[in-house]
């Protein structure tokens, strides 16, 4: 070896998963380095320069309650801000921002080489130092070693990838990018179980080009919505994005070419996004569909490159041109940059315990694409709590693991954990059962005190949570108990077009009705200093009672069975009565608790009966012995 670095914890990979675990360490006081093929690619969104999205803004909320970095990173780079689903409930609601890609990446770069206690290194790891069960370190490519109490690998997409753009293929973790081989390899010789997935990413065309006429214009909200709570306002100039569609002559482009793509000529095995398909798989899948949605947006403020979103392709270069200038104001496109699918491995999660420590080998962790997940959203919101969970391994806490009950981040972990992922994974609010309560507006009432506990998130902000929370409910409790009489509010009422009341009753009924809410409140002389976020939140509350307030009773079920240990260790093979496959899930799996058990695929009702009576019998036995 040339050299040997010491730190507490040690991070591979600077992308979005291993700059929030990196962050997280140096900021609870302990030594970190972060390891990264390029310095300059830290912080690099390699696919789509957007954050936030149907569940994903959600993360992002979550993240940013937790006290990571995406959100303000995102508000500082962002150039067009929407909220998403607005024509559905609240329950939905997902802010989404396209970056200037160059921005956002120079903004995550300077906040990483800025923070005390954290270290950049430009290095290749090849291999994981284990000792007894336990990783003491990586060795890297230049002969370097790295020493470490614990590891966190976030490798993305590095791990032997292999891109392809129509009959080429060649390694490559990115376009123009090295792959790490050895690593994996290294991973593989500690006895970890692994497979391959793809994805891929569209083509990128001069803005010149590009015949904006053509097209429909997408404009961002007004005012912006915000990702972090702590953003004031938001100051990059915005832009305009525009849609177009493709048309049966590009699919009969794209048809008649489908033996030149690596997957549909057997060139890979690897498993894709099914929720993000190519161009061509749209076509092969959905042969009925006249057109699809295209939707050009651009890559930055002072950037010449346009991204052409719902056109992934790994076609060869001229199909790309000629089925590409077909669309409706592409006729002239110069592509800068072409589509390319790229294909890794990864290590399937369920190897991973619910605090993303590996169940291989102890103080080794692993976030981002490594487990199978897509997207920088999933990505970082694994890294924050690999982070905080390395830093609780070093101090001999317990670890933070959030439930589904109160986080889409712990939605997130529960089915990576639990579930065979065979497939990249992607979040949806469908995924998340109690999605009422896991609004984007109230993440920072679910998740703000964990971030204060672990020392990410300062007494100020903690305590203006505090204030807030005291807000909400003192309005809430008021309007149960001011009574209100029909000459009182009857004239606003008939402005609001809301019918008369007839008897005196509680403002809170009169808040509840569609047509008043808390804006109407006020016009009562109710309540007018009101903050906008007090009163959203009180005005959903109202709205939603009815249903929060069985939400709130299945999550008290969930909760019942969460709390049903079962212990580290647990001998399935001593349970008599378990299914076949049921006992074998759970030896692999090791659910740490009842409930986590009852989502294993293929554990039955009837195993779950015979569990709780054999942990019953365990603890009556383990009392008569003391």
């Amino acid at each position: 070896m040339t050299a040997t670095f010491e730190y507490e914890i040690l991070v591979v990979g600077g992308g979005h998963a291993g700059v929030e675990a990196a962050l997280v360490g140096a900021r609870r006081g302990h030594s970190v380095g972060l390891l990264t093929i390029r310095r300059e690619d830290v912080g690099a969104m390699s696919c789509n320069p957007a954050i936030g999205g149907s569940a994903k803004g959600q993360v992002v909320r979550e993240i940013d309650a937790l006290g990571g970095e995406m959100a303000q990173v995102i508000d500082a780079t962002g150039i067009q801000f929407r909220m998403l689903n607005l024509s559905k409930g609240p329950a939905v609601w997902a802010p989404r921002a396209q970056a200037d890609r160059e921005l956002y990446r120079q903004e995550t770069l300077r906040r990483v080489e800025s923070q005390p206690n954290l270290r950049l290194h430009e290095e290749l790891v090849e291999e994981l130092i284990v000792e007894n069960g336990q990783i003491v370190g990586v060795a890297t490519e230049s002969l370097a070693f790295f020493r470490s109490e614990t590891v966190i690998i976030a490798a993305g997409t590095f791990l032997r990838g292999l891109i392809h753009i129509g009959e080429e293929r060649f390694p490559g973790g990115r376009i123009g990018e090295r792959h790490a081989e050895k690593l994996s390899i290294s991973l593989q010789g500690l006895g970890f179980r692994h497979g391959r997935m793809k994805t891929g990413t569209p083509p990128r065309v001069r803005k010149g080009s590009i015949d904006f006429s053509q097209m429909e214009v997408q404009k961002g909200d007004v005012p912006p919505p915000r990702f972090s709570f702590s953003t004031v306002q938001i100051t990059q100039p915005q832009i305009c994005c525009y849609t177009s569609y493709t048309n049966e002559t590009t699919h009969r482009i794209l048809l008649d070419n489908l033996h030149r793509t690596a997957m549909y000529a057997g060139r890979t095995q690897a498993v894709g996004a099914r929720y993000c398909p190519s161009v061509e798989d749209k076509v092969v899948r959905f042969r009925d569909k006249p057109k699809h949605q295209i939707i050009l947006e651009p890559e930055g403020l002072d950037n010449d490159l346009m991204y052409v979103n719902g056109f992934s392709t790994s076609m060869p270069k001229e199909i790309q041109d000629r089925a590409i200038r077909t669309i409706p104001g592409y006729a002239n496109a110069e592509i800068i940059r072409y589509g390319y699918a790229i294909e890794y491995d990864f290590i399937p999660p369920i190897q991973l315990t619910p605090g993303l420590e590996t169940r291989v080998v102890k103080n080794l962790f692993l976030c981002g694409q490594i487990n199978g997940t897509s997207g920088y959203e999933e990505a970082a919101g694994q890294g924050i709590v690999a982070g905080i969970n390395a830093v609780q391994r070093l101090r001999g806490e317990d670890f933070f693991i959030p439930d589904r009950s109160e986080s889409y981040i712990g939605v997130m972990i529960d089915d990576l954990v639990t579930k065979n992922i065979d497939e990249p994974y992607r979040l949806f609010t469908s995924r998340a059962e109690y999605r009422l309560r896991l609004r984007q507006d109230n993440a920072d009432l679910r998740l703000t005190r964990y971030g204060h506990d672990y020392g990410l998130i300062n007494d100020e902000r903690y305590e203006a949570l505090q204030m807030k929370e005291a807000e909400i409910g003192r309005v809430r409790n008021q309007l149960d108990h001011i009574t209100v009489s029909p000459e009182s509010v009857n004239p606003v009422l008939s402005e609001l077009e809301s019918s008369h009341l007839r008897s005196k009753c509680a403002l809170s009924d009169v808040a509840r009705r569609p047509e008043v809410g808390m804006s109407g409140v006020k016009r009562m002389g109710y309540f007018c200093n009101l903050s906008e976020d007090v009163e959203f939140q009180v005005n959903l509350a109202l709205k939603y009672e009815g249903y929060i307030a069985r939400q709130d009773q299945e999550i008290g079920r969930y909760r019942q069975l969460e709390q049903k240990r079962i212990p580290d260790g647990f001998d399935y093979d001593q349970v008599k009565g378990l299914s076949t496959e049921g006992r074998m899930k759970m030896k692999a799996i090791q659910p740490a608790s009842i409930g986590q058990a009852g989502r294993i695929s293929g554990v039955t009702p009837a195993d779950i009966s015979v569990l709780l009576i054999s942990l019953k019998n365990r603890k009556r036995k383990m009392i008569r012995n003391n």
